[in-house]
């Protein structure tokens, strides 16, 4: 007799135990499937988030110029009060 034919006499697989194998295959299945919704769910976000966050950093920039802007007029508004209080000075001393 060979060996080969022992060892399959040796190793039945039992109803049971292959029923299990088949219920942790579909459980790895079924995890498998919501990891890669879970996973399709992050991207779109994560997309969302970068248009987001792009035209977060468009609005900051803008908000940067017109702050600038803001403070060369102060600046220029300043310079003209502090001459104008200038010449009051000199009027009335």
């Amino acid at each position: 007799m060979s060996t080969l034919a022992l060892q399959d006499a040796q190793l039945p697989i039992a109803a049971d135990d292959f029923n299990e194998l088949e219920q942790r295959v579909l459980r790895a299945v079924e995890l498998l499937k919501a990891e890669r919704q879970a996973r399709a769910a992050a991207e779109q976000n994560s997309a969302t988030l970068q248009l987001l966050l792009d035209e977060q950093s468009t609005e900051l920039s803008r908000t940067q110029d017109q702050v600038r802007t803001l403070e060369k007029e102060r600046d220029v508004v300043r310079q003209r009060v502090e001459r104008l209080l200038t010449q009051l000075d000199e009027i009335t001393a």
